[in-house]
């Protein structure tokens, strides 16, 4: 008997460089019958030997896979085409995620407090600011997702390119609208020989006050362009590369994206230096010493703006499928939840009308394995942007460091360590080609890993440094509680202004006024004070050239704790396992939903981790510190503000209380994933079995192609 041969796979069909990269042909109807590996009998064979040759089909593209050229129309120059495959797209996806960053996460939290003096806005009016963009984003979503899965992913990014810069720009209107920046007049911070009368001044509005409208509209539109970026862009990336290379992509992608508020804040701290009306020609004669002093907050924004503008060509001219993506989805084995729900994705019109919507969002939500995998990383965004709100803080009060230096600090931990932690999570499991269970298990690992690192912080407090009025008593004193004594009473200072310096008896004072300081002196950029009727015995003496001995100096005394570089260490160990669990999650929320709901899996990923982590994370964290907090800030009608002294005990005890109990949720939440999950039989595990999805149904008849056929053809 002659050798028999299987049917030739159309997907190893080399395809010329000069044409457009097609869909595998689907199988001729006789042969979807039969499977590849069973041999033809030799009756069959001589049938179709004596039978006519079918006639030729043109190749046509399935509207569900449209790969092409890199441009626009017939305008397709060779240049181009050398982007056109997933690490083209990949390079451009980084810089939009990198500009989302430094736009949303740097130079909005860094500029918040200078437009907060600016524009007279109330600290609730800012929070609503910053709020609007995860506003605007859980919104839009569902619908954005839903929408753009079966659509153009590419030009729904230029468009996100388009809102971020369009964003970025209406944010800096205010600046060019509301006039010059009018100086206050100066303030004395020393001890008046005089009474100052204060004017208490209610309910009074600025003007300037309605640019809150503008600013509110601007993040909007940041959330209407960073949707489609993590939605969309994300699963467009995981359909365009083999399986073990989509961790690795997705992570290389969300490491920009961390990378993007170093950038901002680095580059607003830069131009905070600058003065607000750089724009205008005119000469300052005050510092940025000087409380009155404004930074150009603006600047940054205009840069976004044509960052996010100079990309919406880019990803314009990208084909809706890259070249290759049917070969990849040809190789790829379904790793979805088994349940009921299957039945339902072999239509191929299911997902298409918006009727289908509300049925599409519920298989997801009745989706154990997806609903706890999406839940862990709510409670790890809780943290994480409680943490990215109020480290400066901690560092600032629990280890006695300048606000700027606590930032420096404080963004050296964090960005270096989460950017770390996503490229390794994503190489790991690409190295080590995890299936969807196996990446659950090690983001399971990771987050234990985590959680034993927090519970170390809790050992890096501080004590209380010696200040003077609130833990350690006036001289001649021997109660504590109130900054107010018999030294300072004639000088009637505001508590709403706090300017901590250090007297020579190491005691640490809310303000020169408060020190009864009634004379200062610049010496070496360093601000001094003499004649201090509160400051105590001398423990260090410090005198100027002329002999006059120096009772205290602006700035923090120096902390006696010694803990920070243990505590940076374990910090950043923390923040590399926690976001080291980033990608496998991600990835394996992508394997165990349906094909065709990936960007809506990832829509309502996103919209659950801000409803759940990053809106109310910051507020969780606030409420905590401000339990801790032991001397308030109060203005001249008595009215409570911002605290100024915290009990470093307390806050330590809060924060890492609350970290843990985030971790222990995030853990066991990741259990249940591995519990509940249902992986397809390995009868079912046959490449391409999106056939039970409603996905690709012509090629259900495919060979099994290897992962290692595929990653060559794609690395060629």
């Amino acid at each position: 008997m002659e050798e028999t041969k299987g049917i030739d796979n159309p997907a190893f069909l080399p395809s010329s460089p000069k044409l457009q990269h097609h869909s595998p042909e689907p199988p001729a109807e006789g042969e979807v019958s039969k499977l590849p590996s069973q041999p033809i009998p030799s009756e069959e064979q001589g049938a179709s030997a004596s039978a006519p040759p079918p006639p030729k089909q043109e190749q046509t593209q399935s509207p569900e896979l449209e790969e092409g050229l890199c441009g626009w129309g017939n305008f397709t120059p060779s240049y181009l085409q050398r982007w056109n495959n997933p690490k083209g797209f990949l390079f451009h996806y980084c810089l939009l995620a990198l500009t989302q960053g430094i736009v949303v996460n740097g130079l909005v939290n860094i500029s918040i407090s200078t437009i907060e003096k600016r524009y007279q806005l109330s600290s609730f009016m800012t929070g609503l600011v910053s709020s609007s963009y995860d506003i605007s984003f859980c919104l839009l979503s569902l619908f954005i997702s839903f929408y753009g899965e079966r659509g153009h992913k590419p030009r729904w990014l230029a468009f996100a390119s388009f809102m971020m810069g369009l964003g970025s720009l209406v944010f800096t209107l205010p600046h060019f609208f509301s006039g010059k920046y009018q100086l206050a007049s100066e303030y004395k911070d020393t001890c008046p020989q005089t009474r100052i009368t204060n004017f208490c001044q209610r309910n009074i509005t600025s003007s300037l006050s309605v640019y809150l409208y503008v600013f509110i509209l601007g993040q909007m539109m940041l959330g209407v362009g960073g949707t489609p970026l993590y939605t969309l862009g994300t699963a467009f990336i995981d359909d365009s590369v083999p399986t073990h290379l989509s961790s690795l992509y997705i992570g290389i992608g969300y490491a920009m994206s961390v990378l993007g508020p170093a950038i901002g804040y680095v580059l607003g701290g830069q131009l905070l230096t600058i003065y607000i009306d750089a724009n205008l020609d005119e000469n300052i004669d005050i510092t940025e010493d000087d409380p009155r002093w404004l930074g150009a907050w603006w600047m940054g924004f205009l840069i976004s703006c044509f960052l996010g503008w100079s990309l919406i060509i880019p990803f314009s001219c990208f084909p809706k499928h890259l070249p290759g993506t049917a070969l990849v989805r040809a190789g790829k084995v379904s790793q979805a939840h088994q349940d009921e729900n299957i039945s339902r994705f072999q239509d191929e019109e299911f997902g298409k009308t918006f009727k289908d919507f509300p049925a599409s969002l519920l298989i997801l939500l009745k989706n154990p394995a997806f609903m706890c995998l999406v839940l862990s990383t709510t409670t790890e965004a809780l943290i994480t942007t409680g943490f990215a709100t109020f480290l400066p803080k901690y560092i600032e009060n629990q280890f006695g460091k300048s606000s700027s230096y606590a930032a420096t600090l404080g963004g050296i931990v964090l960005i270096p360590g989460a950017a770390l932690g996503q490229i390794l999570g994503g190489v790991i499991v690409s190295r080590f080609r995890m299936s969807c269970k196996e990446a659950m298990k090690f983001a399971a690992l990771s987050s234990a890993a985590s959680f034993l690192l927090t519970m170390t912080l809790i050992f890096m407090k501080c004590p209380n440094e010696a200040f003077a009025g609130v833990f350690q008593p006036y001289k001649g004193a021997e109660s504590i509680g109130n900054i107010t004594a018999p030294c300072n009473l004639r000088c009637y200072c505001s508590r709403s202004f706090y300017y901590p310096v250090c007297g020579r008896d190491s005691l640490q004072y809310f303000s020169p006024c408060i020190a009864g300081c009634t004379s200062s002196n610049t010496i070496d950029h360093q601000k001094v004070y003499y004649n201090c009727s509160c400051v105590g015995q001398k423990k260090r003496v410090l005198s100027t050239v002329e002999g006059d001995v120096i009772d205290a100096q602006a700035g923090k005394c120096e902390s006696r704790c010694k803990n920070l570089p243990i505590f940076f260490a374990f910090f950043f160990a923390t923040v590399m396992f926690t976001f080291m669990a980033g990608t496998p999650v991600t990835v394996a929320i992508l394997r165990c939903v349906f094909d065709r709901q990936h960007s809506l899996a990832l829509g309502v990923q996103f919209m659950l981790i801000r409803l759940l982590g990053t809106i109310p994370g910051p507020m969780i964290f606030g409420i905590a510190i401000d339990s801790s907090c032991v001397l308030w800030d109060l203005n001249d009608c008595g009215v409570r503000g911002a605290c100024r002294i915290y009990d470093n005990f307390k806050m330590a005890y809060m924060l890492v209380g609350i970290s843990i109990v985030c971790k222990i949720i995030t853990i066991s939440f990741n259990v249940f994933a591995l519990l509940l999950y249902k992986p397809p039989s390995p009868d079912k595990n046959e490449p391409n079995q999106e056939g039970d999805q409603g996905i690709n149904l012509e090629s259900m008849s495919l060979k099994k192609i290897p992962e290692e056929n595929i990653s060559k053809t794609f690395q060629n």
